[in-house]
This record gives C-alpha cells, structure tokens and sequence, in this order.
C-alpha cells in the first residue's frame, strides 16, 4: 500500500536532552507512540469502549534511528498502513526533524484483538476498508 500519510508535529521539550546533548532515544520512542495514538484516533480505534472490550494491541515494534535529534526545535511524525493482514495491519512511521531530516524510523504491527478471550480477531471488514480509504486520502 502506498498512500498519504498522517502528520503529527510536536514540540522537543529540554527534559528529553541526554547526557550527550542530543534528544534521548526514549523520547524518539515517545514521539512515535504519539504518532500510533493520533493513527488509531483518526481512524476511531481509540479509546477503548470498556463494553465492546475488542481492539488494536501492538504485536511488534521496531526502530532504526537514522541521525541525532538536538533541542531546541520540534518533529514531525509521519504515519501510514502499509501492510494489511487478516488479523493485523502495519504502520509505518517517519520522524522528521525541522530540517525534514529523517531522524528515525519505525513499524508496529498491530493486532485487533479480543480481550476478553485472550485471541487475535479478524479485522472486520468495514475496519478494512476505512484504513484503505485513510491510506489513499490527504490527511
């Protein structure tokens, strides 16, 4: 799948500077959890409804941090699905500094998942189809 990607920008804050001088790699983690919470908002995955107890859950995660990352400034996190599964789909993230710089990037695989019976589901089908739909509008 190619398609337009969700755009985050966030503010580097100087409690994230390391012992080096440069943005710690947690914080980097950080901004690419907040990119997967925008993702799953926009796409009305979260919040958990506590009766429906069905939902993303993250099977995987990877990073590979490309440059350091300085204070002061921001980032811009880019997220997109570029994989989807029967039970699972994958988002793609890009972490850019002001300089459009690529500091990291990243993938989740994410699960829908039935909390209740401790079981991966499969993705319903209208699921499918608005990650599709995301994945193929401007965002």
């Amino acid at each position: 799948m190619n398609g337009s990607k969700l755009k985050l920008e966030l503010r580097i804050d100087w409690s994230e500077l390391d012992v080096l001088g440069h943005i710690n790699i947690l914080a980097i983690l950080k901004y690419i959890q907040a990119g997967r919470v925008n993702y799953l908002e926009s796409m009305g995955l979260l919040p958990l409804k506590p009766e429906n107890r069905t939902g993303p859950i993250i099977a995987s995660t990877t990073c590979q941090f490309r440059k350091p990352l300085f204070y002061p400034g921001k980032v811009t996190v880019y997220s997109t699905v570029d994989l989807i599964k029967n039970t699972s789909f994958r988002i793609q993230y890009e972490v850019l500094n002001d300089d459009a710089e690529i500091v990291a990037e990243a993938h989740d695989i994410i699960v829908f998942y039935d909390f209740d019976k401790n079981t991966k589901l499969v993705l319903p089908e209208g699921l499918k189809r608005k990650i599709i739909s995301q994945a193929e509008t401007e965002l």
